[in-house]
Formats: C-alpha cells, sequence, structure tokens
C-alpha cells in the first residue's frame, strides 16, 4: 500500500556547490509518496493528498524531510574504539585499531558488532554506508548479513595488507586477497541493495604484487568501485615515499598497479601534489572528506573549496572509529569549521548536499539514492528542527529555511533523528 509521508521537504535540483542554493527546493508542507520501496511523487501536501486520497498518511507535522544521509567512507570493525585517545595515524593504527581488528576472524563477534553498527547508524539517520572490513573474510559476511536484513544499500570489502607494516595477525597475501575478494564479490556484489568494493587499505600496508593483484581484480569487475587512503598525513606521505622510492607520488603508488580510474573512492586526500589532482580529475576519481577524522587526528585541512572549483566528486564521511562521531550531522559541522579554516564558508544547502546527494553522487549512485525524486530508493529522514532547547530557540529567530536548518547542522545529534525509513519501510520509531 502507498504510504504519504507529510512535512517540510528538501530536495534537490541541481548542485548548491555549483549552482548556490537556488538548486535546492524546499516546501513548508509537502509530501512524499511511496510505494514498492520507490519515491514515486514529491510535491506540496495538498496536491498530494488529493490525488492519492487512499494513501496511508504519515504526518511529521514541522518536521523535515530529507533524503537519508550517505557515509562514504566508514570502518565498522572500527565501532568499539570510537574516540580513543592517540597520537598520529600511525600510532592510533598500532595502538587501537590492528588490535581491535584482529577480533573479526571471529563471526560471532564480527555479526555483534555489525548489528550494534546499523543500530548506530539508523539512530543518526543514515541510510546508506561505504565501509572497509577487516582482512577476515567473515567480517564481510557479517556486515553484509546484517546490511541485507535491515534493507540499506550498502558498500564494503576486506581489507587487504600484506606487508609486514601491518601486524602478523592481520596480514594476508597477494594471492589469498584476490581469492578471498574475488569469492566475496562472487557471494555479493549485486545482491539486492549490496556492493562489492574492492579495498586494499593503503599503499604503506601493501606490497607492489598485492596492489597488481587487485587492480587485475578490479580490471575484471569493473562494476566495482575501489576504495583506498590517499594523503591524509604528511608522516604517512614520507612513509609511502620510502617504500616507493620511484613512484611520482602518493597517487602513482595506485595508478603504476591499476588502482586508479572512475569508480575509485580515495579517502582523505588532503596533501594532494598538483600532478595528483590532475590525474584525479582526469579520470573522474572520488575524493572523500573525513573532517572529524582530519581534525581528531591531527591530519590537515581538506581543500573543498579548491577541490570543488575543480569539478572533482566530493563525498563527505564519518571514517567510524577514526572520525569522533557515528553522526553526519557533527560530520557537516565539522566540514563547515574545516572550511572556515581554509576561508570558505559551506552553506547550509551545499553541506546538506554533500551529506546526500554528493557522497551519493561520490559512490556513483546518485540515480538511486541520496534525494526526494520520482523512481529514487525511498531512503528518507525526518529532522526535528527544534530537538534541543538550544537549536529551538535559534531556529525561533529563523528567517527563512537555511536560519532554520543550520543549527540542527552545528550542535544536532541523534535527538534530531524523528524518523527514518529504508527501502520504503520505517526503521525509526518503529511501528507499534
Amino acid at each position: 500500500m502507498a504510504e504519504l509521508i507529510l512535512g517540510q521537504v528538501l530536495r534537490f535540483d541541481g548542485n548548491p556547490m555549483e549552482e548556490g542554493p537556488s538548486a535546492a527546493r524546499h516546501s513548508a508542507r509537502g509530501a512524499v509518496l511511496v510505494e514498492d520501496g520507490l519515491i514515486r511523487a514529491v510535491g506540496e501536501a495538498d496536491d498530494l493528498r488529493r490525488m492519492h486520497p487512499d494513501a496511508a498518511l504519515t504526518d511529521c507535522g514541522n518536521r523535515l524531510l530529507s533524503a537519508g544521509f550517505v557515509d562514504a567512507h566508514a570502518h565498522y570493525p572500527q565501532t568499539a574504539i570510537i574516540a580513543s585517545w592517540g597520537k598520529r595515524l600511525i600510532d592510533w593504527l598500532n595502538a587501537y585499531t590492528f588490535p581491535e581488528e584482529m577480533r573479526f576472524g571471529d563471526a560471532a563477534y564480527a555479526s555483534g558488532i555489525a548489528a550494534r553498527y546499523f543500530d548506530l547508524l539508523f539512530a543518526h539517520g543514515t541510510t546508506s554506508v561505504c565501509s572497509y572490513c577487516t582482512i577476515h573474510p567473515e567480517s564481510v559476511d557479517a556486515f553484509f548479513a546484517e546490511a541485507q536484513a535491515r534493507g540499506l544499500r550498502a558498500w564494503a570489502g576486506k581489507t587487504c595488507m600484506d606487508r609486514k607494516t601491518a601486524p602478523e595477525g592481520l596480514r594476508d597475501t597477494a594471492q589469498s586477497s584476490y581469492d578471498d575478494s574475488r569469492r566475496l564479490l562472487e557471494r555479493w556484489h549485486g545482491v539486492e541493495r549490496l556492493s562489492y568494493v574492492i579495498t586494499p587499505r593503503f599503499a604503506p600496508t601493501s606490497t607492489p604484487d598485492q596492489l597488481a593483484a587487485l587492480g587485475a581484480l578490479w580490471a575484471g569487475n569493473p562494476t566495482c568501485l575501489m576504495q583506498t587512503h590517499l594523503s591524509e598525513q604528511t608522516d604517512e606521505i614520507a612513509w609511502v615515499k620510502s617504500l616507493y622510492p620511484h613512484a611520482r607520488d602518493y597517487l602513482d603508488t595506485y595508478e603504476t598497479h591499476g588502482l586508479l580510474g572512475p569508480g575509485a573512492l580515495f579517502g582523505h586526500a588532503i596533501h594532494l601534489e598538483p600532478r595528483e589532482r590532475d590525474r584525479l580529475r582526469e579520470v573522474d576519481a572520488s575524493l572523500i572528506h573525513c573532517p572529524t577524522s582530519n581534525t581528531f587526528i591531527g591530519s590537515g585541512l581538506f581543500d573543498m573549496d579548491g577541490l570543488a572549483r575543480g569539478g572533482f566528486r566530493i563525498g563527505i564521511a564519518t571514517d567510524t572509529g577514526g572520525g569522533s562521531s557515528f553522526s553526519m550531522l557533527r560530520t557537516m559541522a565539522a566540514a563547515y569549521e574545516v572550511a572556515q579554516l581554509r576561508h570558505r564558508a559551506l552553506h547550509p544547502s551545499e553541506l546538506w548536499w554533500l551529506a546526500t546527494q554528493g557522497s551519493a553522487r561520490a559512490l556513483r549512485a546518485d540515480h538511486l539514492i541520496g534525494n526526494l525524486a520520482p523512481q529514487m530508493e525511498a531512503d528518507i529522514v525526518a529532522i526535528d528542527l527544534a530537538s534541543t532547547p538550544a537549536i529551538a530557540q535559534r531556529a525561533a529567530r529563523s528567517e527563512d529555511i537555511w536560519e532554520a536548518l543550520f543549527p540542527t547542522i552545528m550542535m544536532g545529534d541523534d535527538r534530531a533523528i524523528a524518523a527514518v525509513w529504508v527501502g520504503g519501510q520505517r526503521i525509526l520509531p518503529r511501528p507499534a
């Protein structure tokens, strides 16, 4: 049966990073018609009620209806160690991440963390995610089984590491990483709303042989995405240069081995050389900005303004658990703060677009998710724009939707998430 959801409606007809706030469309009393997991119509509430009198009615009052958030870079195995004190990236990996990831060869443990992780995503209004797993096939199976049971559109892959820079308990080989990844790809890629992502962790933990093997796997499976890390910290870049002395730059360690092209997702991409920018733009790769992680671990300031003006595909992400929050609201706030430090004030329409349509575009899924439009998949959140007294008193003074929304971007948390639909099914609050 069709469901008609009423509330304020925010959708996009274009990219506000290029066109300004006019690319967004706001209706103070709008509606979204959902049927069979898809959005069938978006319009004014009175019009759609008149046109669809038999639809079940869900009235969200003055809450804002939006596409669900899309988290374009996360590490679900790091759920339990989020907000762990650390110094620099390499120290943090060795102290917290690697010991935790060693536990994911236990299928029961992996399944328990996956269930907790998706509970946390839904609580924060995230309806799609692209995640790294661990080297263990069990971690991938746990992630996809949980995502499938909940009906998510989700991406993930086995993290591959064969160099001795990774601890012994977390190393595979070039051959086993290829074989395991291929088996997992064949098992999960394209099943319902699931997609496999070829996943070398990053150049410092992979040998050239492993990168070449994964490049060959990607060449044979071009409908998959490929995700890795690039130029997160200056000492990491120096480390890469010491391990790959003949590479022109960090990006070249991937390019030489067939891991650069459309469908590549590069997390962080803070300290890019001019040649790297040119090649990334030329092949139309995606750059994933992880602002809470970049500030938490002291990595640097992403050049949102320069890269957006350069025409790059850019998504934003929590980078759980290097990032310090599961919330895409907090991620938007951090993206605003980072951009301010680079003398660019991101407009609320740009921030919201980055967390929905922009991240979906980075994942090459903006025709499926990330917006409220006919025939898009019905992943929807209802946002309470007065979820706390501090937010409510500021929003009460607003003169337009952007002044009303910005306090929630800057101060909102899971209390702002009033309802969540995934694939047209209401997940939160659970139906009585």
